[in-house]
């Protein structure tokens, strides 16, 4: 259990609008420095998974700990444990990346010279000293891609929850945050991370879960499950498992 970074029970949920829970005694266990990936057609429960690990979504049974701790048990110095890159952008959009990663780094509790450390290492590594003091509204997609990541890791956690991190963003841009991201899981940060850029979640993660209709199908390394299944690769894979009809 102490080599855990998240650890699910027999989780139970269902939206109060629909009478079928859409997880029933599910099970997952992530362990920590793992480069996790969390794939799954739409509807399948994959965001609804993301947001109950991150504490957003609670849940009406069972067991969901990150680093031995129940997330449904909110304490407030347990959420510096981890970030989250959400699909939307968290941000505020009338103040520059500067101002940003200020006012969160000063919200996870670092003080003013550690932030200002961090601001400089941050805005270098993610290319964004020229734009420091510019207003984040006047950013492309792919420049505001690069600030909600920062803004996730500016505390530096020991978990790293990423949302579809490279939607919308061109070659160089998505290259360039799947690498800073090998860099910390590299350094033994711990990631989970969901996405339909399946060639890209190839390169990323190491052990992979597919989840269909709120149940796990699979769960192991994907050279395993590449091997067991005859698959060249994470798409034919994820076709395989899940089949090729439109999802809603």
């Amino acid at each position: 259990m102490n080599n855990l970074a998240v650890n699910i029970i027999n989780l139970e949920f269902s939206y109060r609008d629909q009478p079928v829970k859409l997880f029933s005694n599910l099970n997952l266990d992530i362990v920590k420095g793992e480069s996790f990936g969390l794939f799954g057609p739409n509807g399948a429960g994959k965001t609804t998974l993301m947001s109950i690990m991150t504490g957003l979504v609670k849940y009406t049974g069972g067991s969901v700990k990150l680093l031995g701790q129940e997330i449904n048990i909110k304490r407030i110095a347990f959420n510096k444990q981890f970030g989250f890159v959400p699909q939307d952008f968290s941000f505020y959009h009338e103040l520059s990346p500067t101002e940003n990663l200020e006012f969160f780094g000063a919200w996870a509790g670092l003080d003013s010279s550690t932030i200002a450390t961090r601001v400089d290492e941050l805005l270098t590594v993610l290319g964004l000293t020229e734009v420091r003091n510019k207003q984040v509204h006047k950013f492309s997609g792919g420049m505001k891609r690069r600030v909600n990541l920062a803004i996730s890791v500016i505390h530096r956690p020991e978990i790293l929850f990423l949302d579809e991190p490279t939607v919308g963003v061109d070659v160089q841009t998505r290259f360039a945050i799947i690498d800073y991201l090998k860099k910390l899981n590299a350094e033994g940060m711990t990631l989970v991370y969901t996405s339909h850029q399946l060639h890209e979640a190839e390169s990323l993660c190491r052990k992979i879960a597919m989840i269909d209709e709120g149940k796990i199908i699979v769960h192991d390394t994907l050279d395993n499950l590449l091997a067991t299944h005859h698959q060249e690769g994470l798409e034919g894979l994820f076709l395989k498992l899940t089949g090729k009809s439109y999802r809603d």
